[in-house]
Order: structure tokens, then C-alpha cells, then sequence
């Protein structure tokens, strides 16, 4: 069971309408429209990816690593507490 098992479906949803936005997007720029809408459109995009993220971030804290600190397994809570920062790492560098 993954850590966001009980938001799937909200996630993919959410997945969803960000693709319809990204061709949106390029619908936008085939049409040749003004710059800043297109900026405006991808921020937003950027800001929906991101609280996708946040919710996959959530789900690996409060299930997956919480679990390998539950087991009192020292490696496999040493595994999963290196994939989180790891993950933190990489999200924080897209902000």
C-alpha cells in the first residue's frame, strides 16, 4: 500500500485537469496569444504540480516513513528517511 492509497483518485483527477490546462496552454500559444496570459497559465500549472506534490510528500511521511519508524527497523527506517529528504531536496528546488 502506498502512501497516498486513499487520496488516489483525488490525485488523479487532479492530474487530469493539470494536462487539460498544459494543452490549454499550448492551444494558447498556437493562437499566438499575449505573453504574459501564457506566464500567467504556467505559473498556475507550477502551483498545481506543486500541491501535487505536497500531498505525495504527506503520504510518504505520515505512511510510509512512519511505518519504517514503527518497525523499529533501523535500515529500512534509515531508507525511507534518506527518500524523504532526498524528495524534499528536489521539491524545494523547483520553488
Amino acid at each position: 500500500m502506498t502512501g497516498y492509497a486513499h487520496d488516489k483518485d483525488a490525485l488523479i483527477k487532479r492530474l487530469h485537469r493539470i494536462e487539460g490546462q498544459v494543452r490549454g496552454i499550448e492551444r494558447m500559444v498556437d493562437e499566438d496569444r499575449y505573453c504574459i496570459d501564457i506566464l500567467t497559465q504556467i505559473a498556475a500549472v507550477r502551483t498545481a504540480l506543486e500541491q501535487v506534490g505536497a500531498k505525495l510528500l504527506e503520504g510518504h511521511v505520515t505512511h510510509c516513513l512512519a511505518d519504517a519508524l514503527a518497525s523499529r527497523d533501523e535500515q529500512a527506517a534509515s531508507v525511507k528517511t534518506a527518500e524523504m529528504l532526498d524528495a524534499v531536496q528536489r521539491f524545494v528546488k523547483t520553488q
